[in-house]
C-alpha cells in the first residue's frame, strides 16, 4: 500500500520578510488610514492642513472647489509649504510632506514650533490623500517664488519646479488639487451634506476667517464667515427655544499654568432645551470629534458639578431624589473647540479624543466659569436646577417600573428600542449594540419582521457586586431588563419567563478589545442577574467581521467581496485567492475599527443575516454554575486584584493581543 509523503510547508526564511516602503502601506491597508466608504476624509486632511494656518494666525480664506472632472482642490493664504531641500534628507520638503509618511511640521510642539495648535499628530495626513489619489498637483506660492509638483499614484510624476512670482499673482499659500482613485473606495461621489457641514464647522471655530465652497457643475457658491462664532452656529442650529439664555464661555492657561502649557484650554456655547433633539459637537483644534471623547467628558464633569454646586448652595433637592451628571446633561446641546497641545486620538481619522488630561482640562475652565454665572444669574439657575431635578424624578420613577411591572401588567419600553413586528418568540431576536452609529446602520439594516434593535451607550455597568435592587439605577440595565421582558434574578430563583419578548438575545459589540470588553460586561449581567436566560439557550454573541477583502475579477468569475473574523480567517481567504489566481497585490484588505464603519448593507449581510452571520450560543458548559461563578469572581471582583495577576501569570501566554 502506498503511503504519501508529508505535506512540506512553504519555506520561511530571512527572505519571507517583506519590508513595505514608501506609502505602499496605505495603499495595502487604506482602511487603517482612512475611512474608504468614500474620499470625504482624504479630501479634509487637505482642508485641515488649511484650516491649522489659520489657525496658527496665518490664513484669512480658504476655498474648496468641486471641479466638473471630479477632483477637488483646496486653497488658503497661509505661509506656503516650503520646497527647499530638507537638511538631512537632500529632497524637496514639499515632496517629502506628500510622499512619506510621519514627515510634517506638526511634530514640533514646543515653543517656536511651526505650529504650536494642530490636529495632526502622526504625519500621515497628506501623504495618505497622495497615496490614494490617481493625480494630485500642488502648488506653493512663497517667499517671491511659486513652486509646483504633480503626482501620480502617490509617486513624483512632474518634479519640482520653482519659478519667479509673476506681477499680480498673489504672494503666499498652498494650493492641492486630488483625484481621489475610485478603486479605494466603495463609492467614488462625495457626502456633499457632510463636505458642506464640514466646511461651516471650521468657519464657526475661526471667527474672522471666510470659507467658500465652488461647485464647478452647477456653478453654485457658497460663502461662511461667523463673526459670533460658537454663539451664532449654536443658535442657528438648535432644535429647540432655550429654556434659559445660552450660556458660552472660554478659557486657557497662562504662561504660569501649573497643569497645562500656555494656550492650552476651550471655548464653548451651551443652551438648555426642554425639548427638540439636543445638537453636540466638539473640535479639537479644529478636527471634528463625532464619535466625542475626553474633552466631552470634562465639559460633562464641569456643567454637572456646577449645577449640583448651585442646588446644594440654595438647598433645592427634594428628600430622596439623587442627582446624576447625565440629568444635567440630557437638556444640553453645546458646541465646544477644545485646544490641546499634544492630542492623542483613537485612530488615523482622529473621530474620537483619548487625551485623559482633557478631562481635568477642560472641567477646569467650564466649573467655575459656570459656577459664577449661575450666582450671577440666580433664576436661570433654579430653572436649570428645576429641568435637572425633573430628570431625576423621571428617570429615578422609570427604574421602579419594571418592578411595578407584574401589578399592572404593562412594560413601558425604553425610548432607544426599535421593536420588530412580528410577536412569535421562536422566530423575533434583539441585538444589544455597542454604539449610537452602529445602532443606526443596524436599524437600516435588519429584518424589520424579526429583529429588534436596543442601542447601548459607552461601557455597560460592571454589575458582579451590584445589589439586585440597585440595578436600575443604572438606565442601559433597566433598558435591557424592560426590552427582554424578564425580571433579575438568582440561580435558584424560579423566574416568571412568560414575559420574554425575544427567543434569541444576541450581543453585537465590535471585534476589536473594547468590544470584547463590553461582551464581558454583558455576559456578566446576564449570569449574575438573568442566569436562567442562559441555562434556556436564550443569550447569543454575534461575531461581526474584522476584515473585509475586495477580489479583482478572476477568470470567469467577477469580483468579489470576502469577510474575515480574526487573522486565521484572513490568511485562509488570501490563500484561496493565490489559489485562484489572483496576484499577490491585486485585492484590497480593509480593517473595521468598529461597528460604526460598517453600512446597513454590509452590517446584514456579515452579521444580522440568519443565512451567512456567525452567533455563537452562550452555554455554562461542564463547571457549572458553582465553578463557573468563582472564576468570575476572581475576573470581576473589586477585591481580585491579586487572584487576576496570579490568573494572568499562569495563563497570559495564551491569549492572543490585539495591538
Amino acid at each position: 500500500m502506498a503511503t504519501s509523503s508529508p505535506k512540506t510547508s512553504p519555506a520561511y526564511s530571512e527572505g519571507s520578510i517583506r519590508v513595505l516602503k514608501g506609502l505602499e502601506p496605505v495603499k495595502q491597508r487604506p482602511g487603517m488610514y482612512t475611512r474608504t466608504d468614500n474620499p470625504l476624509h482624504i479630501i479634509q486632511e487637505v482642508l485641515d492642513n488649511a484650516a491649522d494656518e489659520a489657525l496658527a494666525g496665518h490664513g484669512k480664506k480658504i476655498k474648496v472647489t468641486l471641479h466638473a472632472d471630479g477632483s477637488v482642490s483646496v486653497e488658503d493664504d497661509g505661509r506656503g509649504i516650503p520646497f527647499g531641500l530638507h537638511p538631512e534628507e537632500k529632497a524637496p520638503v514639499i515632496e517629502l510632506v506628500y510622499t512619506r509618511l510621519h514627515a510634517g511640521g506638526k511634530f514640533d510642539k514646543g515653543a517656536g514650533g511651526a505650529y504650536s495648535f494642530s490636529g495632526g499628530l502622526h504625519g500621515v495626513g497628506v501623504s495618505v490623500t497622495n497615496a490614494l489619489s490617481r493625480r494630485l498637483e500642488v502648488t506653493s506660492h512663497r517667499e517671491g517664488s511659486a513652486a509646483r509638483i504633480v503626482f501620480a499614484g502617490g509617486d513624483v510624476a512632474e518634479p519640482l519646479v520653482v519659478r519667479p512670482l509673476e506681477s499680480g499673482e498673489r504672494r503666499q499659500g498652498t494650493t492641492v488639487r486630488a483625484w481621489p482613485d475610485a478603486k479605494y473606495f466603495e463609492s467614488s461621489a462625495l457626502l456633499q451634506a457632510e463636505l458642506l457641514h464640514l466646511l461651516r464647522s471650521k468657519a464657526v471655530l475661526m471667527p474672522g476667517v471666510t470659507v467658500s465652497l465652488l461647485n464647478e457643475k452647477t456653478k453654485e457658491q457658497q460663502t461662511w464667515q461667523y463673526k459670533g462664532g460658537l454663539r451664532d452656529y449654536l443658535t442657528q442650529t438648535l432644535n429647540g427655544e432655550p429654556a434659559i439664555p445660552l450660556f458660552e464661555g472660554e478659557g486657557y492657561a497662562d504662561k504660569g499654568h501649573d497643569s497645562f502649557a500656555e494656550g492650552e484650554g476651550a471655548a464653548w456655547a451651551v443652551a438648555f432645551t426642554e425639548d427638540g433633539a439636543p445638537v453636540r459637537e466638539s473640535y479639537v483644534n479644529l478636527i471634528p470629534t463625532s464619535a466625542h471623547g475626553t474633552h466631552e467628558s470634562g465639559l460633562r464633569d464641569g456643567l454637572f458639578n456646577a449645577v449640583k454646586g448651585f442646588i446644594e448652595l440654595h438647598s433645592l433637592l427634594p428628600k430622596g431624589v439623587k442627582l446624576l451628571p447625565e440629568d444635567v446633561f440630557v437638556h444640553a446641546s453645546y458646541v465646544l473647540s477644545a485646544k490641546v497641545l499634544d492630542p492623542q486620538f483613537q485612530g488615523q481619522i482622529k473621530e474620537r479624543l483619548n487625551s485623559r488630561d482633557a478631562v481635568r482640562l477642560v472641567s477646569g475652565f467650564v466649573r467655575p466659569a459656570l459656577e459664577l454665572w449661575l450666582n450671577q444669574h440666580v433664576d436661570y439657575g433654579r430653572k436649570l436646577a428645576e429641568l435637572a431635578i425633573k430628570a431625576a424624578q423621571t428617570r429615578q420613577k422609570a427604574g421602579q417600573k419594571v418592578e411595578k411591572k407584574k401589578g399592572s401588567g404593562v412594560a413601558v419600553l425604553p425610548g432607544k428600542l426599535t421593536d420588530c413586528e412580528s410577536r412569535d418568540l421562536s422566530h423575533n431576536e434583539v441585538f444589544l449594540v455597542e454604539g449610537d452609529s452602529a445602532g443606526g446602520s443596524a436599524k437600516m439594516g435588519r429584518d424589520k419582521e424579526s429583529q429588534a434593535i436596543l442601542p447601548l451607550r459607552g461601557k455597560v455597568l460592571n454589575t458582579w457586586e451590584v445589589e439586585r435592587d440597585r440595578l436600575f439605577a443604572n438606565t442601559e440595565i433597566h433598558d435591557i431588563s424592560v426590552a427582554i421582558g424578564v425580571d433579575p434574578h438568582g440561580p435558584d430563583d424560579t423566574p416568571d419567563l412568560g414575559g420574554l419578548r425575544y427567543g434569541k438575545i444576541c450581543i453585537l459589540s465590535d471585534a476589536d478589545v473594547d468590544g470584547s470588553h463590553i461582551q464581558v460586561l454583558l455576559l456578566t449581567l446576564f449570569f449574575r442577574h438573568f442566569p436562567k436566560l442562559i441555562d434556556a439557550g436564550h443569550v447569543f454573541i454575534a461575531r461581526p467581521p474584522l476584515y473585509r477583502i475586495d477580489a479583482p475579477a478572476r477568470g470567469k468569475k467577477p469580483a468579489a467581496k470576502f469577510y474575515a473574523l480574526d487573522d486565521g480567517e484572513l490568511t485562509a481567504t488570501l490563500d484561496k485567492l493565490r489559489k485562484d489566481g489572483v496576484r499577490e497585490d491585486a485585492w484590497t484588505i480593509s480593517r473595521f475599527k468598529g461597528l460604526g464603519e460598517m453600512n446597513a448593507e454590509q452590517l446584514w449581510e456579515t452579521t444580522l443575516n440568519p443565512d451567512t452571520r456567525r452567533l455563537l450560543p452562550v452555554r455554562l458548559g461542564d463547571l457549572g454554575f458553582a465553578d463557573t461563578e468563582n472564576l468570575i469572581t476572581r475576573l470581576m471582583g473589586k477585591g481580585e486584584a491579586a487572584a487576576r495577576r496570579e490568573l494572568m501569570e499562569l495563563h497570559g501566554d495564551a491569549v492572543e493581543i490585539d495591538v
